[in-house]
């Protein structure tokens, strides 16, 4: 709950943090990925972690430096240093979240491993849920710190619940050794490849520099791959893989989080900048999304117990997939009740997903892995949503690059030197119309429809590349199927 809540927390202080602090689309786009390149470089490290250690402590510890990395980019007074902090957060999260479902695998067996992976995911949705709302509501009335200095009483209660109650699960057959070098071939190669990511967006998809960073992870992951298959106990033994299940859900895992995070990213700067809502406002629409996730997990775990994974994966992606299109289809008049159908769909269509591609990843795993399948897991999710983020931030910038002059001119608007166009792109990338002060009226206004309209121009694009994506990942949800090692799910023994 305090890892998700933080993330939709921030997506609706992004605004805020970015006016305050002057921060550009690059910087705002570096607090969201900062953080997950933390967590991409070390999610599978910490759930090995947790398989030599004890998922128990290390989920203690993950909750301690969560709560105070919070506290201290709240008490940031810049741009960088909330950056910084974030990654800090996204390290300590990384540490959280595999070890959270080593726990639930360890704790469950296979009959209602699903239904409780389904409550994890409802936890997921109500906290998603309560993030815009209350994210809203403290950055309207107080500040954009306050949204993370809320993770420090959220942190304190979850480590005691955690210190009296929860049970250190062990396999008999857990790893007793570190494969040290396999760590740095692969954080080397997650770094190289979100990187790349990253900032391709400045650099160009073409720049040697962008090229470099994409060739040097392909070698990295080579190497690696060539690594494990000659050390006793491997990082990630890659006999995983030959679990079609396994890897089909790891891969419907990336597409799924490009397809949702990349175009979430845009839907509250939609809502704040050309909708005008404030920051409640928008967190409120943003409720039939989160809230079907609430609905839909339990649910989906109750189904996918019944009928198997499959048919909900694959039903799941296709209801993402109209819901994209359907955002493709919004404008800077769209009513309420429009937005609200699209939103409820994709939150629907989100559930099943969540809890399903855990299932088929986590339950395809040995137990004695379960925390590397875990970190797997929500590696192969930040990836996407890195990806999604980097390419789709790439769509709207190119967009606006290529439209905004040209709509500037046919609206007959003052002539703007290459300076005050460049400027002026980067904010309506981010749906800011550059209205000068002292402006007529009549003048403003053109200004803000050129603006909003090339911003929604751009986001439907992002969001059509988006549903195209998610229906590549109904596809691919055809080849998963239920877990062959869920059976061992509560045969560890307790420490």
């Amino acid at each position: 709950m305090m890892v998700t809540l933080d993330g939709t927390i921030v997506a609706v202080a992004n605004p805020a943090i970015q006016k305050d602090l002057g921060a550009s689309l690059a910087d705002v786009q570096w607090i969201t990925n900062g953080y997950l390149l933390a967590l991409a470089v070390s999610l599978i490290t910490a759930g090995k972690l947790g398989d030599r250690f004890g998922h128990r402590q290390t989920f203690l510890i993950g909750i301690a430096g969560f709560a105070v990395s919070s506290a201290a980019i709240g008490l940031s007074t810049g741009v960088e240093l909330v950056i910084g902090f974030r990654v800090a957060q996204g390290l300590f999260g990384a540490l959280l979240m595999p070890a959270a479902l080593g726990l639930l695998r360890a704790t469950f067996p296979a009959e209602k491993l699903n239904m409780a992976i389904g409550i994890w995911g409802m936890v997921i949705g109500a906290s998603t849920a309560a993030g815009p709302i209350v994210g809203g509501l403290l950055v309207e009335h107080v500040n954009w710190q306050s949204v993370f200095f809320i993770n420090v009483p959220v942190g304190i209660i979850a480590l005691a619940f955690g210190l009296f109650i929860l049970l250190d699960h062990r396999a008999e057959n857990a790893p007793r050794s570190f494969d040290v070098p396999g760590i740095l071939l692969l954080s080397g190669a997650m770094f190289s490849l979100i990187w790349a990511l990253i900032k391709a967006a400045e650099w160009g998809w073409g720049d040697w520099k962008t090229l470099f960073f994409l060739a040097a992870s392909v070698i990295l992951f080579v190497l690696f791959a060539v690594w494990e298959t000659k050390v006793s106990e491997p990082l990630i033994p890659l006999g995983m893989f030959r679990s079609v299940p396994l890897s089909a859900g790891t891969v419907l895992m990336v597409l799924m989080a490009f397809a949702f995070m990349g175009g979430l990213f845009f839907v509250t700067f939609y809502l704040q900048n050309v909708h005008g809502m404030s920051p409640v406002d928008s967190g409120l629409h943003l409720l039939p999304l989160t809230g079907m996730m609430i609905i839909g997990s339990p649910l989906a775990g109750a189904a996918i117990t019944k009928v198997g994974p499959r048919v909900p994966l694959v039903a799941g992606m296709v209801a993402t997939a109209v819901a994209c299109f359907g955002m493709a289809r919004l404008t800077p008049d769209t009513a309420t009740l429009t937005m609200s159908i699209w939103f409820a769909l994709l939150g629907l269509g989100l559930a099943p997903v969540m809890v399903g591609a855990t299932e088929v990843i986590v339950g395809n795993a040995p137990l004695e892995l379960s925390g590397v399948a875990g970190g797997l897991q929500q590696a192969a999710m930040q990836v996407g949503g890195s990806l999604g983020t980097a390419v789709l931030g790439a769509v709207m910038a190119g967009t606006v690059s290529d439209s905004f002059g040209d709509n500037w001119i046919k609206a007959q608007l003052p002539p703007l030197t290459p300076e005050q166009l460049d400027l002026a792109e980067k904010g309506v990338q981010v749906g800011i119309a550059p209205v000068p002060e002292g402006v007529p009226a009549e003048v403003a206004q053109a200004i803000t429809t050129v603006a909003h309209d090339t911003f929604v121009s751009g986001m439907s694009t992002a969001f059509t590349v988006a549903g195209v994506v998610a229906v590549l990942a109904a596809v691919v949800a055809c080849f998963t199927k239920r877990g062959d090692n869920a059976a061992a799910g509560a045969g560890a023994a307790r420490i």
